[in-house]
C-alpha cells in the first residue's frame, strides 16, 4: 500500500507525506521560535511531538533539538538522527497509525494551519559560499563578458570555482529587497558613476545546508559528502550587475551580491530528494582524483521563475531550468570546499550559483535572458531588461511522482527603491 497520511494532502501539494521539510516558525506573533515540517496545509509543531515523548529513537529520546529556535541542533546529529525523526514522522502521520491521529488534543497543539504561521530563517547561518557550477551560465556569461572565442577559464572544468559570500544579509523568502546603491563602470575618461543599481537581477540557485561539519585541516571525502548535507533549500542570490562588473576585477564579487540573498522557508532533505536522483552530466576532462566520485549524481527538480511587475495583479513565467543541469554536483561542491582543509560547521549555506539550462527558455538570471540589457523581455504586456522598482520575483521548485510531489514551496521577494 502506498504511503498515506491522515490528513488531507491534495496530489500537487508540495508537502506530501513523502517530503516532510523542515522549517522553523512562530505559531502566533508573540511565540518562540520552534521547529516544524510542512505537511499539506498544516505545520506539525515538533517542540509538542518531542515534549509528547514521540521522538524515542535511541539518538534523540534525550535530545533536545527539537526545542530550539533554530535547526543547527538537529544539523549537528548527523544522518542517523535525521532518518530516526523522518521514519518517526511518517510513521506518526501515516493514516495507519492512531498516536497522533487519534489523540484530538496533541492535535490540536501540534498541527498548526500554514496560513497563520509565520516562518523565519531555519538555521543559524554561520557561514555561506557561493559556487558557480552551472555550465551553460558559465558559458553565457564568459561569452556576454570575454567574448564566444574562449567563454569559460580553463580552470572551471578543473574545480567547482566559488567565493564567499556574506552570511548576515541572508533573509527568508516574502522579505523586501532595498535597491542597493554602488559605483558602476565609468564610460571614457568620465569619474564612476554612484547611485541605485541600474541592472539590479535575480539569479536562480539552490543551495545545500551543511550537517555535521569537519575538523580544521581534515578534509571530507568526496565519497562519503552526502553524509554531510542535511537538505536543500531554493535561493535567490540577487545581483547588481553594474556594480558587480566594476568591482569583480580582480577579487570576485562583493557589493554587487552582499546587499541580500533570498532562501525559501523549507528544507527538503536529501532523503526525500533521493527517488529523484539522475545521472549527474558527464565531466571532461576527468576530474581529480578527490574529486572523482564512485556514483555522481543530480536530482530531478523542476524550476520556475516567475516575476510580477510592479503594479500588476499576475506574474509571468520567465524561466524553466533543472537541478540536474547543474556540472559540478552538490557533494563535490562540498568536497573541493574542505580539500584546503577549510572546516565547515553545522548551518553553513553552500549555494550552487545560477542554474541556467540549453535551452533559451531555460536561462536563470536577466542577465543571459535580456543579454546584458541588450534584449527586451516581454512580461504581460510590459518588458523588461532587468528589475525595476516594485517586481516581485518568485521561485518555485518540485519533484513529481507517483501522484504526489516533493516540493519547495516559493521562494519570492520585491524590489523597494533604493534608500535615500
Amino acid at each position: 500500500m502506498a504511503l498515506q497520511s491522515f490528513i488531507e494532502v491534495k496530489p500537487d501539494s508540495h508537502f506530501s507525506i513523502h517530503n516532510l521539510p523542515y522549517g522553523v516558525f512562530k505559531p502566533q506573533p508573540d511565540s518562540s521560535p520552534r521547529p516544524g515540517v510542512a505537511i499539506g496545509d498544516y505545520v506539525l509543531d515538533l517542540s509538542e511531538i518531542a515534549k509528547a515523548g514521540l521522538f524515542n529513537g535511541p539518538i534523540l529520546k534525550d535530545s533536545d533539538c527539537f526545542l530550539q529556535p533554530n535547526l543547527n541542533k538537529l544539523l549537528a546529529l548527523g544522518k542517523p538522527a535525521w532518518k530516526d525523526a523522518r521514519a518517526t514522522l511518517q510513521r506518526l502521520l501515516s493514516s495507519t497509525e492512531a498516536t497522533l491521529r487519534d489523540n484530538a488534543n496533541l492535535r490540536q497543539k501540534a498541527l498548526v494551519p500554514m496560513g497563520k504561521v509565520e516562518m523565519i530563517l531555519p538555521i543559524a547561518i554561520g557561514d555561506y559560499t557561493d559556487f558557480f557550477s552551472s555550465m551553460h551560465h558559465a558559458k553565457n556569461c564568459g561569452t556576454i563578458f570575454r567574448g564566444p572565442q574562449n567563454p569559460v577559464p580553463p580552470n572551471w572544468f578543473h574545480l567547482p570555482i566559488a567565493y564567499h559570500g556574506r552570511a548576515s544579509s541572508i533573509v527568508i523568502s516574502g522579505t523586501d529587497i532595498i535597491r542597493p546603491r554602488g559605483q558602476g563602470p565609468p564610460s571614457g575618461n568620465s569619474p564612476p558613476p554612484f547611485g541605485p543599481s541600474q541592472k539590479l537581477d535575480f539569479e536562480l540557485e539552490m543551495a545545500a545546508v551543511v550537517g555535521p561539519g569537519n575538523e580544521l585541516g581534515k578534509p571530507i571525502d568526496v565519497n562519503q559528502a552526502a553524509d554531510h548535507i542535511f537538505g536543500v533549500v531554493l535561493m535567490n542570490d540577487w545581483s547588481a550587475r553594474d556594480i558587480q562588473a566594476w568591482e569583480y576585477v580582480p577579487l570576485g564579487p562583493f557589493l554587487g551580491k552582499s546587499f541580500g540573498t533570498t532562501i525559501s522557508p523549507w528544507i527538503v532533505t536529501l532523503d526525500a530528494l533521493e527517488p529523484f536522483a539522475c545521472d549527474a552530466p558527464k565531466q571532461d576532462p576527468q576530474p581529480l582524483p578527490y574529486l572523482a566520485e564512485k556514483i555522481s549524481k543530480n536530482y530531478d527538480i523542476s524550476l520556475e521563475v516567475q516575476i510580477k511587475p510592479a503594479g500588476q495583479q499576475d506574474s509571468c513565467v520567465v524561466t524553466r531550468s533543472n537541478f540536474k543541469h547543474l556540472y559540478w554536483t552538490l557533494t563535490q561542491q562540498l568536497a573541493h570546499h574542505t580539500i584546503n582543509g577549510c572546516n565547515l560547521r553545522p548551518g553553513d549555506l553552500l549555494g550552487t550559483g545560477t542554474i541556467s539550462g540549453p535551452e533559451p527558455d531555460s536561462l536563470g538570471c536577466l542577465l543571459e535572458l535580456t543579454w546584458n540589457g541588450t534584449k527586451q523581455l516581454s512580461l504581460n504586456g510590459t518588458t523588461r531588461k532587468f528589475l525595476e522598482d516594485g517586481d516581485e520575483v518568485i521561485f518555485t521548485g518540485f519533484c513529481k511522482g507517483n501522484g504526489y510531489c516533493v516540493g519547495f514551496g516559493t521562494c519570492s521577494g520585491k524590489i523597494l527603491p533604493s534608500a535615500p
